[in-house]
């Protein structure tokens, strides 16, 4: 936009609002216009701009001749509008001496603070040299206007109302447009958050101990003539430094829980071990995790090695080369009455029935047994 004037604005504020003033400054130096609106008429995209905005240390008295130049070089007028500016003398000056160039039309009023024409000094926003000039009524764009539930959204309204009334362009021209940004920059701002947050607890999380959970699984052949597991001892070892978590499975429907693992240790290869009778003993390696299972495999020999002598106790003799059946199955005894196989996982119990050809002192083999175990003759 060519103009002659220097500026395309001067911002006037009580030093009391200076945070106010910069930011005022800042959002018009940066706002982009459409791009059709620029097309349109003439414009760069950022068409508001250099806007002056005063030092704060100019000393108290009538307005130097810098300072009137700079006013005289300014398209528009823009008066922080705040209890703090209407009473400030300084800032009524410079609405007297921007009125008497005779651009009334072009002084522009943003609220900050208080309310219009309340006429209590302490809320009143305009300065009197408002009324005694006979300036129009005047509404100016209120950042507290209650228009929106966002009190954010509010105060870019009455930019968007201060922008239009500068430029002279239909207010929904703009603030449509304006709206639609506003709420990509919340979602993305919004998303972002969420992300930082996720980011964070997911740091936390990964600072903290965790709890392992092992359960134990049977994955033999099942049989119901067997006893069940009980009381197998598990033992969870980090690396060779570290003392060994260890507890006690009653059965195969509880499991057992170390707490308190270090974060450090998830994912990575661990010493797991299980020792239970009946079953073999597992000594493996595997990756820790929040839940864990261990298949358990039963030792066939313990109810399957079937390993006894025949016995005369009268003559403490082995009665060999004999036939007898252990619970219905067929076999002889050797050379040293000896009796020795192996019944099937899915055959085995805890005791078997064994006859002879002759009465027995004990039918009734229990197991496990053991090398040198003698069933006598009766």
């Amino acid at each position: 936009m060519t103009a002659p004037f220097k500026h395309f604005a001067f911002i006037s504020y009580s030093s009391k609002d200076t945070i106010w003033g910069k930011r005022l400054q800042k959002k018009l130096e940066h706002y982009r216009m459409p791009a059709t609106l620029c097309s349109e008429r003439g414009w760069e995209r950022k068409p508001m701009k250099p806007v002056y905005f005063a030092p704060t240390d100019i000393q108290p008295g009538d307005l130097n001749e810098e300072l009137q130049g700079h006013l005289r070089n300014s398209r528009h007028l823009i008066v922080i509008c705040s209890p703090n500016s209407a009473k400030s003398a300084w800032v009524g000056k410079e609405i007297e001496y921007f009125h008497s160039l005779g651009r009334t039309k072009n002084i522009h009023f943003f609220i900050v603070k208080g309310k219009p024409h309340s006429g209590d000094p302490a809320t009143e926003c305009f300065n009197p040299i408002i009324e005694q000039l006979g300036l129009p009524e005047i509404l100016g764009a209120n950042i507290h206007e209650k228009i929106y539930r966002w009190p954010w959204l509010n105060k870019e309204r009455a930019y968007v109302q201060l922008i239009s009334k500068l430029l002279g362009v239909e207010y929904d021209a703009i603030w449509q447009r304006h709206r639609r940004q506003l709420v990509k920059k919340a979602v993305a701002w919004t998303v972002g958050c969420l992300a930082v947050v996720a980011a964070l607890v997911a740091v936390g999380r990964m600072s903290q101990p965790f709890d392992v959970e092992v359960r134990l699984n049977e994955a033999s052949v099942h049989n119901d003539s067997l006893p069940p597991l009980k009381n197998a001892v598990v033992t969870l070892r980090l690396d060779h430094e570290t003392k060994p978590f260890v507890d006690t499975v009653r059965s195969l429907d509880t499991c057992v829980v170390f707490s308190n693992i270090p974060h450090e240790f998830w994912g990575k290869p661990v010493q797991m071990s299980v020792s239970c009778s009946d079953f073999l003993n597992v000594d493996t390696t595997m990756t820790i995790a929040p839940s864990m299972t261990i298949d358990l495999y039963r030792n066939p020999i313990v109810y399957g090695d079937i390993v006894f002598i025949l016995w005369d106790w009268r003559t403490e003799t082995p009665i060999a080369n004999t036939p007898i059946q252990v619970d219905g199955i067929a076999c002889v005894t050797d050379s040293c009455g000896r009796v020795a196989f192996t019944i099937p996982l899915e055959g085995q119990k805890t005791t078997y029935q064994v006859t002879a050809p002759f009465p027995l002192a004990k039918d009734i083999l229990t197991m496990p047994c053991c090398e040198g175990f003698a069933i006598e003759k009766e």
